[in-house]
């Protein structure tokens, strides 16, 4: 199930990951491939991935079994598990026509990954493994600044886009759009083109599941920003291309705090302000304020 060794260092460049971090993944092979124990439950862990292909939106049940890693790979045990689950991936990709760019751009979302645990952390491992099995199952693809995610509209979100006069009942297809980190600003022509791309992807490969709408949730649509930021900003504008879809009243004070700094346990009183966003973050969170969720959504067709 693992690549040879002598394979897998061009193959964890081919998936972005850190150059730091790939001696060790090489090494920690050896170790893995000597554990049948392991290697049984990296087995398992690829059939959970690709459970139900065709059920956009279910989260396999991927956090126990990776709890069960020897302790010695707890870290680095998610990595082999999406190595071991490449080939399917690929094939799935090919078998759906996706262009070999998008696949390999969508991929290297592993690599970013790391280099976000690496951040936080300072040691090699990955952020978030429930997140990649999105790319991994062929959900989710990166095109252009924007991920686009093939998903559902639920109960709620159905409700508010028909008070606003979309026809999107639950369970029509949408698509959810995600803002990676690492990838330059988000400006309002980046993002053009990525919804441009979007539309002739999915008309392209996914012609059967036509979306209705793009949703985000997302602190970026947190409208309090708008008291910090320019009315010009990257940021702003990025909110002006949805409609709300409802008020959270939950606070979400870490989100923020994760993604503009890196880490969502910095203490509120030593945030950095070198930035408009830091500033914006980092003063509201001082002067007692929260942040919350935003929710919103817009039609869309593809082509």
């Amino acid at each position: 199930m693992l690549p040879d060794a002598d394979d897998l260092p061009e193959l964890l460049l081919d998936l972005a990951v850190p150059h730091e971090d790939i001696n060790e993944l090489v090494a920690r092979r050896r170790r893995l491939a000597g554990d049948p124990g392991a290697l049984a439950l990296l087995a398992e862990c690829v059939e959970e991935v690709f459970r139900g292909p065709e059920d956009t939106g279910r989260t396999p049940a991927l956090d126990g079994l990776l709890a069960s890693a020897p302790a010695d790979l707890t870290d680095l045990f998610p990595v082999y598990v999406f190595l071991a689950a490449l080939p399917r991936t690929q094939a799935y990709h090919r078998a759906r026509g996706i262009p070999a760019e998008v696949s390999r751009r969508t991929l290297a979302d592993l690599g970013r990954q790391l280099a976000l645990h690496r951040r936080r952390y300072g040691r090699a491992g990955v952020q978030a493994p429930r997140w990649l099995v999105r790319h991994f199952r062929g959900e989710l693809y990166h095109l252009g600044r924007l991920q686009f995610e093939r998903a559902r509209i639920g109960d709620r979100d159905a409700r508010v886009a028909a008070a606003a006069g979309l026809d999107a009942a639950p369970g029509t297809p949408c698509l959810n759009l995600h803002i990676p980190d690492f990838h330059g600003p988000l400006t309002p022509t980046a993002c053009d083109r990525s919804l441009a791309l979007a539309r002739e992807f999915f008309a392209l490969h996914f012609p059967q599941e036509r979306p209705a709408a793009v949703l985000c949730h997302s602190w970026l649509l947190d409208p309090q920003l708008r008291r910090y930021l320019s009315a010009h900003s990257r940021i702003v504008r990025f909110q002006e291309r949805f409609r709300v879809a409802c008020e959270q009243t939950e606070p979400a004070d870490t989100e923020p705090v994760r993604f503009v700094f890196g880490d969502p346990d910095l203490p509120v009183d030593e945030l950095p302000r070198r930035t408009s966003v830091e500033r914006a973050v980092g003063d509201h969170l001082r002067a007692g304020g929260h942040w919350y969720i935003g929710h919103g959504w817009f039609p869309f067709r593809a082509e």
